[in-house]
């Protein structure tokens, strides 16, 4: 470490960017990514909302995990509304 100024800088950029992707990050990276994707997809096939459920799902158990409880409970209900449109759907056809 060099000093100036009366702090410690790195002396190279690999000891200045430290960022660490956590398996649990990176599921929930993939849960919000796909719940975004099928959500746009919905309007396409009964089967995307279905999708959407299950990737509400992966968000809440992310949620649960992560600590995040709030989040975790929001998302559980967004996957209970979806299964029930999907649901609804199907019975229409």
């Amino acid at each position: 470490m060099v000093k100036r100024g009366g702090f410690s800088e790195p002396e190279n950029l690999d000891q200045r960017v430290q960022t660490t992707t956590t398996p649990l990050t990176a599921f929930g990276l993939i849960a919000v990514t796909l719940m975004l994707v099928f959500y746009v997809l919905e309007g396409r096939s009964n089967s995307y909302t279905l999708a959407f459920a299950g990737a509400c799902l992966m968000g809440s158990i992310y949620g649960f995990l992560q600590g995040a409880w709030p989040f975790g409970l929001v998302e559980g209900v967004w996957s209970i509304v979806a299964v029930r449109r999907w649901w609804l759907g199907w019975k229409a056809h």
